[in-house]
């Protein structure tokens, strides 16, 4: 097991992407779309392009994920492959400050490729934390993780929501100028903290490695298949993988289209970048509390915890009028966002052999992003057939019902167990 400069270097990386996440997915690209890019766009119409395109780079990773996956596992190639998704997703970034007003099609193309590179570098990113953490350290340190992405993503998105409001003060002419450089800010952001994960994080061997390309294609296919024949040997895995594509559907829809939410029930664009702020810096201490107390009651108890969290916030949202309740839901999400996504990943990494990580979280992030497909494009569809963004967002909320069912179905310790005797 390597130390703690690998576990560091491992967790910067998501201080590094998260800039994305924050700065452009969830803040800054939904509200330019809207006003700027696509201002000759009715806000429904403008609403479901932006659910579209995160839906089309979601399913991109649904398709390509298990497979490379399985042949980063083969090949020893998890950091290669991590680091061309995260060169794409970085090209794309910069590129997004290069387009002019009223190209939303263009826009949305170029957000389609960063989005792509962004969530391709995280199947391998994630597959990382069994080669840097040992089992009984899991929760802690994915939480770590997460947390070091709050507060990271959280830092570049402050200062850039200073530019924003002051762009005097950095010598800029307007917002819109903050806005493109903020795209460029974020480029180099990811770029400077992609490194240390490159330097200094070790993959573990594995000794079915294959040396060429069509070696690593055809073994990793080969894998991959066998997984499937073999699906029911794994049933405790699929089983999570279930409770976990339906829950983190609400999750990430309410990530990405929050701040669309707000504009659409009439909001002000600096208020609800304000809110966004609250989550991430709420977000850096809970994710951490998260992953000690999911040490302590144990991860099933801390997640359903915040799966019902979630669901009140749904049902609050729906009635909501008040900038001020936007910043105490914001509160709210911030404190069981980062503890979800962090317990996630360290139950499934518990139930998976570690030989076999990077194929497996390929899997994970396959569910994940096809929840991702479905989420948007049902609340932007909600919100044309019935005219009204209230409808649409309570319209998630079985979906958190529902994966707390799987997830009480999801036998933890008889998976560890079976993942152990894969490894022996």
């Amino acid at each position: 097991m390597q130390n703690k400069r690998a576990v560091w270097s491992w967790a910067l990386y998501d201080w590094g992407n998260s800039a994305y996440a924050t700065a452009v997915m969830a803040g800054f690209f939904p509200i330019f779309f809207k006003s700027y890019w696509g201002e000759s766009l009715p806000a429904s119409e403008s609403t479901f392009y932006l659910g579209l395109g995160n839906s089309i780079a979601s399913l991109a990773i649904v398709l390509l994920a298990p497979v490379l996956g399985a042949i980063a596992d083969v090949g020893n190639k998890k950091k290669t492959l991590l680091t061309t998704f995260a060169f794409l997703g970085i090209l794309m970034t910069a590129l997004l400050g290069l387009i002019e007003q009223g190209q939303w099609l263009l826009a949305l193309i170029i957000y389609v490729g960063a989005s792509l590179g962004f969530s391709g570098s995280v199947v391998f990113y994630d597959s990382l934390l069994v080669d840097v953490s040992p089992r009984n350290k899991l929760d802690q340190i994915s939480a770590l993780g997460f947390a070091m992405g709050y507060a990271g993503g959280g830092l570049l998105f402050a200062i850039s929501v200073l530019m924003v409001t002051y762009p005097q003060w950095f010598g800029l002419a307007d917002a819109v100028s903050a806005i493109k450089l903020s795209y460029f800010m974020v480029a180099i952001w990811w770029l400077v903290f992609t490194l240390p994960v490159l330097l200094y994080v070790k993959e573990t061997p594995v000794e079915r490695r294959a040396e060429k390309p069509k070696q690593m294609v055809r073994a990793g296919l080969r894998q991959l298949i066998e997984t499937f024949a073999e699906i029911r040997r794994f049933r405790i895995a699929f089983t999570f993988l279930i409770g976990y594509w339906l829950y983190i559907d609400g999750v990430d829809t309410i990530v990405r289209m929050a701040i669309d939410y707000g504009i659409s029930l009439g909001m002000d664009s600096n208020d609800l970048i304000v809110a966004l702020l609250i989550t991430q810096f709420v977000g850096f201490p809970a994710a951490i509390v998260y992953g000690y107390v999911g040490n302590r009651v144990g991860p099933k108890r801390a997640l359903y915890f915040g799966i019902f969290v979630y669901l009140m916030v749904v049902l609050w949202a729906y009635q909501m009028q008040t900038v001020r309740e936007f910043y105490a839901v914001a509160i709210v999400v911030g404190l069981v966002q980062g503890g979800v996504q962090a317990l996630s990943r360290s139950v499934f990494a518990r139930i998976i052999p570690t030989s076999r990580s990077a194929e497996f979280f390929g899997f994970y992030n396959m569910v994940g992003k096809f929840a991702a497909v479905l989420g948007p494009v049902i609340m932007g569809s909600v919100a044309i057939m019935t005219g009204s963004t209230r409808y649409a967002i309570l319209s998630i909320s079985i979906l958190f019902i529902l994966g707390a069912w799987f997830l009480y179905k999801t036998d933890l310790e008889e998976g560890e167990r079976i993942a152990r005797g894969m490894d022996s």
